[in-house]
């Protein structure tokens, strides 16, 4: 199965197939929205490893995090290195960034995943 492509992005939307999202998770094969509510997620501490548990879970191999648009989105050392024990490469970028390097390593038939929040 291949990632789906991440088809447009702009302030509080973001096109996955014929899904629209505010936040994302994609992974190969699929896409869901990210509700940052299921795990309690904010901007500080951040991104923590329950948030990408379903992702890891799908086997991919990079996980793309978003920052969202103002790199306000904090990624703890303990998230990297959750990543990094699960033997996933992680690159954390700004959304806008975050999501041309998803899109573009989809495009390339990488076994890729991602979590992304549109605002901020």
């Amino acid at each position: 199965m291949s990632s789906p492509e991440i088809s447009s992005l702009s302030w509080g939307t973001m096109k996955v197939g014929a899904q629209v999202y505010k936040d994302c998770k994609v992974w190969p094969g699929g896409s869901r929205t990210w509700d940052w509510r299921e795990t309690g997620t904010n901007h500080h501490p951040g991104v923590q490893p329950a948030d990408l548990e379903e992702v890891v879970k799908k086997g991919v191999k990079t996980l793309v995090i978003g920052r969202v648009m103002t790199e306000s989105l904090q990624v703890p050392a303990a998230t990297l290195a959750y990543i990094k024990a699960q033997g996933i490469d992680a690159v954390v970028l700004q959304t806008e960034k975050a999501v041309k390097e998803y899109n573009s390593l989809a495009s390339k038939g990488a076994n890729v995943g991602g979590v992304f929040h549109s605002t901020c």
